[in-house]
């Protein structure tokens, strides 16, 4: 496996060698001893799929935050597109960091196999680039949606390139509030 730390410390491009044969292919997704080697969070507590229909589907941008104590602590995550492609991106929302508000853009490409991952704090967004398209996210954490926040995928003070206007999106994320309406996320 191969890890390159983006602009934004913390989130790294991770790819590893596809190999194939007359039987199909055969990729590493995940190592315990890798992740520790480059000092990154286990992602083993949970993992998920996200399941899309449509091109132009849009998710996020989703944060567990750190402040809010213990019970609510943040979480790492790995995200691998498994069947089509995805714009993804990541937004640094932790409070002091030297890159708050900074984002990085991806394409995750379930051909090419890359995946992201996300320390605590980093809020994660994506758009499908076609129909049919798959998100597996493994968690250092198991999932509480009671404490999950986000900001718009919109928000100004972020500014997102999105390659098209969303065509889907759930309610709850278009609603999601700006970041200059939180004191800190």
């Amino acid at each position: 496996m191969r890890f390159e730390e983006t602009a934004i410390p913390g989130v790294f491009d991770i790819d590893s060698d596809i190999f194939t044969d007359e039987r199909g292919s055969f990729q590493r997704a995940y190592c315990a001893d890798e992740w520790r080697d480059h000092g990154l969070e286990p992602v083993e507590a949970q993992s998920g799929i996200s399941r899309n229909r449509a091109p132009a589907t849009l998710r996020g941008l989703h944060v567990i935050p750190e402040h809010e104590g213990p019970e609510h602590e943040g979480e790492a995550k790995l995200v691998r597109c498994i069947r089509g492609r995805i714009f993804d991106v990541a937004v640094d929302l932790r409070p002091g960091s030297a890159t708050y508000l900074a984002h990085i853009t991806r394409e995750l490409d379930a051909d090419r196999g890359n995946a992201l991952y996300l320390p605590r704090g980093v809020a994660h967004g994506f758009m499908t680039l076609q129909s049919e398209c798959d998100v597996l996210y493994q968690f250092s954490r198991p999932h509480r949606a009671n404490v999950e926040r986000g900001v718009r995928w919109d928000d100004p003070d972020i500014a997102v390139p999105w390659p098209m206007q969303p065509e889907v999106m759930s309610e709850r994320d278009r609603n999601l509030p700006l970041v200059a309406q939180f004191d800190s996320i």
